[in-house]
């Protein structure tokens, strides 16, 4: 059970850090050194999906984990339903919101959707998957804390 544990904790850190670093560091960054906006959002998109993919996989295999070690109990720890509403915020971004921009885009093709009559509409809906994408890093945090406090109480310390 032990081993379980420790993939459980290294899931939890590399999906925590993969969120943190590449909304606050990543695509940030992309935006400060590229000159086209457009591919910088273009590239930051592609990273977003592949953070949204590899999110739904390491909370699937979290679930996994503590129902493996905890069967029934699993869903009385706050971290279980933590990582349910991770799980369930990018769901909404990867298959709710990211579909929609991606329509506003090619919808305003050959022009940049921001230069187009949607740039509004893209930039409420761009609004929305930003809320959605700090709170992930905001529940990520507190997953991190709430891991840490269950195990340090599972272990009487």
């Amino acid at each position: 059970m032990r081993l379980l544990e420790v993939v459980q904790a290294l899931v939890v850190t590399f999906w925590v850090g993969a969120l943190w670093s590449t909304g606050l560091l990543v695509a940030p960054l992309l935006f400060l050194v590229l000159e086209d906006r457009s591919l910088a959002g273009t590239v930051a998109g592609r990273i977003f999906e592949a953070t949204a993919y590899a999110g739904l996989a390491c909370g699937a295999l979290i679930l996994a984990v503590s129902v493996l070690k905890l069967r029934s109990a699993a869903f009385r720890h706050k971290a279980s339903w933590l990582v349910v509403a991770l799980l369930v915020l990018v769901l909404v971004g990867q298959f709710g919101l990211q579909p929609v921009m991606a329509s506003l885009r090619e919808q305003a093709y050959p022009l940049p959707v921001m230069s187009s009559d949607l740039g509004s509409s893209f930039a409420a809906w761009h609004a929305a998957a930003e809320v959605n994408y700090l709170l992930q890093c905001l529940l990520g945090a507190i997953l991190v804390v709430a891991r840490r406090t269950e195990l340090a109480g599972a272990a009487g310390g």
